[in-house]
């Protein structure tokens, strides 16, 4: 059997007039009646690209030098940035990233769902877009011929680890000891076979969680011990899969110990988690995207509350602190215990937690039977779907919907307007800074005609 031949690459910079950006965050130009896809590049822009793969249809280019810059360009906050797929907006000011994300939003919702809110809200933002990142998945590669180890994301567009060592966009806690971590595994006998190590952090207590494909020296576990003594860090491991994560710094009394832990001051609550569990990334942002669920739920005393998708609590625990009965309900048997562990650590008696498959009609279960006022749904990227066709049954007065994903939070805002809501309310939250990903939060209300 042949082998397919590679096609030659152009090796000349091509000239681009950039129209506009893509979903993704690139830069679109037109030549030949092709469509070309820039890297690096804004709306408006006259830059010099390289053509990096080639289709039929269009190429893939990454910006060489910028001719003429748009009024929405800026330098960069990581000197790494140009290469590192860990962010891509990088290079667009703040206002610019914020714009984009809205416009992305107004887009997906006007072409999957055929609907527009009647009010669109000011964007949720934090004062600082670094140093934000709470939980990251960063690889760890030996690169034998530099006799070096690389800790951090891939580059752009490739399955390379980016070369760097330090990140601006990690807490700090993590994102200025990337040098350190990197020669702490490059002097370890593991150096190898260590594939990647996550970290999570707590107001209080940041961790790292390192992936040993095999049993580790007792040099190398010592090791591990001394970096999180002297850099104020919580230490494990994960031999296999995630059901065998434990902590080895400090010394953990039981699976119960090993939590790290958030604050959400305005509901007075404290939020435990473990590091391998669903926490969002970005805890200013979470603060006042919590806020802004319950204020748009308006939640009674004499209210029952559906929390969909609850994870541990990270809603549900505010709207009980609010009256009303709160029901969570997640598919990860996990969560459901970490959210009664969180009830009962707050002295909630007024919320219950359930598991239950969110892909099928759940409306027959005893926690439903009753019937809801209010409903909070926070799905997956895949969005609602399936859920959409059971909300009708508990006529529920508002539904707050938050997303991460604007094109199925459309879909599934088309199917919530067939089915007698309106969208009263939405618009875009900057959970993820200098990156594409588009959080948003959106308002339905039965339609009372």
């Amino acid at each position: 059997m042949s082998r397919r031949r590679r096609k030659v690459l152009p090796t000349e910079p091509v000239h681009c007039d950039v129209e506009k950006l893509s979903h993704d965050g690139r830069g679109i130009a037109r030549q030949d009646g092709k469509i070309l896809f820039v890297d690096g590049a804004l709306p408006g822009e006259k830059v010099m690209a390289k053509v990096v793969s080639t289709r039929s249809k269009f190429d893939e280019l990454r910006t060489l030098e910028v001719l003429e810059a748009a009024p929405d360009r800026q330098t960069p906050p990581c000197e790494f940035a140009d290469l590192c797929g860990g962010c891509s907006l990088q290079h667009m000011s703040s206002d610019a990233q914020i714009e984009f994300k809205e416009n992305t939003l107004r887009e997906q919702l006007a072409h999957f769902g055929g609907i527009e809110p009647e009010e669109w809200i000011a964007p949720l933002r934090s004062e600082s877009t670094l140093g934000y990142r709470r939980k990251a998945r960063m690889g760890v590669r030996h690169v034998g011929a530099r006799d070096s180890v690389l800790v951090g994301f891939r580059e752009k567009r490739n399955s390379f680890l980016t070369d760097i060592d330090r990140c601006v966009v990690l807490d700090p806690r993590i994102g200025e000891r990337i040098l350190p971590l990197r020669e702490l595994l490059h002097g370890m006998d593991a150096y190898a076979r260590i594939p990647q190590v996550e970290v999570a952090c707590g107001d209080d207590t940041a961790a790292m969680v390192f992936r040993n494909m095999d049993d580790l020296s007792s040099g190398d576990r010592e090791k591990l011990i001394a970096f999180g003594q002297a850099h104020d860090l919580h230490i494990y491991l994960q031999p296999k899969g995630p059901d065998t994560v434990h902590r080895i710094w400090p010394e953990s009394a039981g699976r119960d110990d090993e939590r790290l832990s958030y604050r959400l001051d305005a509901f007075d609550l404290t939020m435990n988690f473990h590091p391998m569990d669903f926490t969002q990334v970005n805890a200013e942002i979470n603060k006042v995207m919590i806020d802004r669920a319950v204020e748009w739920l308006d939640v009674q005393p004499d209210e029952r509350v559906l929390d969909l998708f609850c994870g541990l609590g990270n809603f549900t625990l505010p709207l009980a602190r609010k009256g009303g009965q709160v029901i969570g309900v997640e598919g990860d048997d996990a969560m459901v215990v970490r959210g009664r562990e969180n009830a009962e650590l707050n002295g909630l008696e007024n919320v219950a937690f359930h598991g239950a498959d969110l892909h099928g009609d759940f409306t027959g279960q005893s926690w439903a039977k009753e019937g809801f006022d209010k409903i909070l749904i926070d799905p997956p990227r895949s969005g609602a779907e399936e859920i959409c066709k059971y909300l009708t049954a508990f006529n529920a007065e508002r539904i707050v919907y938050v997303s991460c994903n604007p094109a199925t939070l459309a879909r599934d805002a088309g199917a919530m307007a067939r089915n007698g809501y309106r969208l009263v309310r939405a618009g875009v939250m900057d959970m993820f800074p200098h990156t594409t990903h588009v959080e948003s939060i959106a308002l339905f209300e039965r339609d009372s005609h």
